[in-house]
């Protein structure tokens, strides 16, 4: 059986699990070995019960960060989101199914709320029974806000609903309704959390932080054109009349959500971390933006979960020999990042070179080796951190013999050069799972792994979920809204820019100081580049009513379909823009359909406008 086949009998797996558990949620039981009664008589059982609610966090390889927004694509056609962006979707499609999913974790939050205080004081004292409950709060919260972000609003369960309830009569809340009760469900919570823990063994638990950073993103969101006047929302209402998306523009919402971002940063508990932070002599750009992501905790996180498959993550972006091909970045990211000057590649004065291949290794030890493409010399730190392009250093391997593996005979020098081209270990010829835009994502990928013999390094990283540098960005991006002339919008958006190793904005583009629509312009394309691979980009695009624009539906790689005819490297052909895939795109699709089966269940909700 081929890899292909194998690949796809592992979603279709995993998507059958999904819909198992799914489609009987309200049914769901605490524990089928345990009677109720017994769950709350140790603490080692509550304690359980809560890392349960806990595991409902997601990170990595959802629709948001494997294909679903213009910086990557998978290559198997036969998987969900390339469905989706092949327009073939409708309410009857299970595609990243979550409402259930969500509503099972909520309904589970209610249990242990009711249930906690039965603990035995002598296994669980009231001090952590207090904290639980706000933990409890806060994942009940954070439930909600993933539900009004995928799907727009939601019916608002206040208790355990039983199963002989007539579910027909729970529609669904208006928007500003349910970004009131996420406000009041954090803040609830965040009265009894400590801004930060400080015991690592706390780690990727709810903070008072992680509750300001939640009630910061339902601003954002509330604050951005998709729910703030969104003209094609007008009819969006219950079967009551009862509107449920905001009627007009409110640009105070701006504010209130640069409040927000300013709370979080002047609370003085979070910082952008550099490599200085582990352990480096001197700053390092490209350490510190790489090993973010390779640590087991640092300051910048403020919300993380170790529920991902980091090591399945690590497979699916590799090339092959030893790597499925399988997560592919695409030249709209690639052209997204800046030359090493701080200039965009489409400036006359970047430097930049499109054709023709390096004379020299760049400056830095980073950069581009002589005989790279032009293309991909010169460019900024985060570049070489995050994008594996035809010729660059594979990551996940260690010995010289390691990284030899993915090189061909005449090719073997030490350094594991990826083989993307028609030809290489990587390329399209007799693969499986073929790479179909010539690059491959680096970014969360390790370098103390070993993807030939399938050994991961001794550290475990966490999916990182919020993390400072967001906040910071989201910050300038609503200060310029509303208030363009500020100075902390230079101010916070240089903090992000200068650890990646990048000049001042109003050095590279003074004329954007100031100036609402060109800082737009340049805050967005910041947001694209720090925060690629890490789902921002589909949620910014989608929020922003930008997704649909047909310049982020075009989406292009470079030429892998030539037949290198042995030439490998220095076959030119492979260095050519191509269109990779030209994308369907709806309106409707700014939000999840409601699934045909909870319509069903429960005839008092609406579907989302379009479905």
């Amino acid at each position: 059986m081929t890899r292909y086949k194998y690949l796809l009998l592992f979603f279709i797996g995993i998507v059958s699990i999904t819909l198992v558990s799914c489609s009987k949620y309200l049914d769901k039981k605490p524990d089928n070995l345990l009677t109720e009664d017994q769950i709350w008589q140790t603490r080692a059982n509550a304690e359980g019960y809560l890392s349960n609610i806990y595991s409902a966090r997601q990170g990595g390889g959802d629709y948001a960060n494997i294909g679903a927004s213009d910086e990557i694509s998978v290559s198997i056609p036969g998987t969900f989101v390339r469905y989706m962006v092949g327009g073939n979707w409708s309410p009857s499609d299970w595609y990243y199914y979550n409402w259930g999913g969500y509503y099972t974790a909520i309904r589970e939050s209610y249990i242990f709320e009711q249930n906690i205080d039965k603990v035995p004081a002598d296994q669980l004292s009231g001090e952590l029974k207090t904290q639980y409950k706000s933990e409890n709060l806060f994942l009940r919260g954070y439930f909600y806000w993933m539900l009004l972000r995928q799907y727009g609003p939601f019916v608002k369960v206040t208790g355990t609903i039983s199963q002989n309830a007539d579910y027909n009569k729970y529609p669904r809340a208006p928007f500003d309704t349910c970004v009131a009760f996420i406000n009041e469900l954090m803040d609830r919570a965040g009265a009894g959390l400590p801004f930060v823990w400080s015991s690592s063994g706390n780690n990727g638990r709810a903070t008072r932080g992680a509750c300001l950073a939640v009630k910061e993103k339902v601003a954002q969101l509330a604050a951005s054109p998709l729910w703030n006047g969104n003209p094609n929302f007008a009819g969006f209402k219950n079967q009551d009349g009862t509107p449920l998306a905001p009627a007009g523009y409110d640009q105070h919402k701006w504010k209130i959500a640069a409040d927000a971002a300013k709370a979080i940063i002047d609370s003085n508990q979070y910082k952008l971390f550099t490599n200085l932070d582990n352990g480096g002599g001197a700053f390092d750009p490209y350490l510190s933006v790489r090993d973010l992501f390779l640590t087991t905790w640092n300051s910048e996180i403020i919300l993380a979960t170790m529920n991902w498959s980091r090591w399945g993550y690590t497979i699916c972006s590799t090339p092959g020999p030893a790597g499925y091909n399988l997560y592919n970045a695409t030249q709209n990211v690639v052209d997204a990042f800046s030359m090493k000057n701080g200039k965009t590649i489409d400036d006359p004065a970047s430097q930049y070179v499109e054709t023709g291949f390096a004379a020299s290794n760049g400056d830095n030890y980073w950069e581009q080796k002589k005989g790279d493409w032009n293309m991909y010399a010169n460019r900024e730190p985060r570049f070489y951190a995050y994008i594996g392009y035809n010729g660059r250093p594979v990551v996940p391997a260690v010995s010289v013999d390691d990284k030899n593996y993915f090189s061909s005979d005449n090719n073997k020098d030490g350094t594991g050069r990826q083989e993307l081209y028609y030809s290489g270990k990587a390329g399209m010829k007799g693969q499986g799972s073929s790479i179909t835009t010539g690059y491959l994502p680096t970014k969360m990928i390790s370098p103390s792994d070993n993807l030939r013999s399938m050994s991961s390094g001794a550290y475990r990283s966490p999916y990182i979920l919020i993390r400072y540098a967001e906040i910071l960005m989201d910050y300038v991006e609503a200060l310029n809204e509303y208030d363009p002339g500020n100075a902390n919008i230079v101010t916070y958006l240089n903090m992000v820019r200068t650890r990646a190793g990048l000049p001042g904005i109003e050095t590279v583009y003074p004329a954007a100081v100031g100036n609402q629509d060109l800082m737009r312009k340049y805050i967005l394309r910041e947001r694209q580049v720090e925060f690629c691979f890490e789902s921002d980009r589909y949620y910014t695009l989608i929020r922003r009513l930008l997704l649909g624009k047909p310049e982020n539906q075009t989406i292009y790689g470079m030429n892998i379909n030539a037949n290198d005819n042995g030439l490998g490297f220095s076959f030119t052909g492979f260095y050519q823009r191509t269109l990779f895939q030209k994308r369907i795109w709806d309106n409707k699709m700014y939000l999840f359909p409601i699934q045909q089966l909870d319509l069903e269940r429960d005839r008092a909700l609406v579907q989302n406008p379009g479905w």
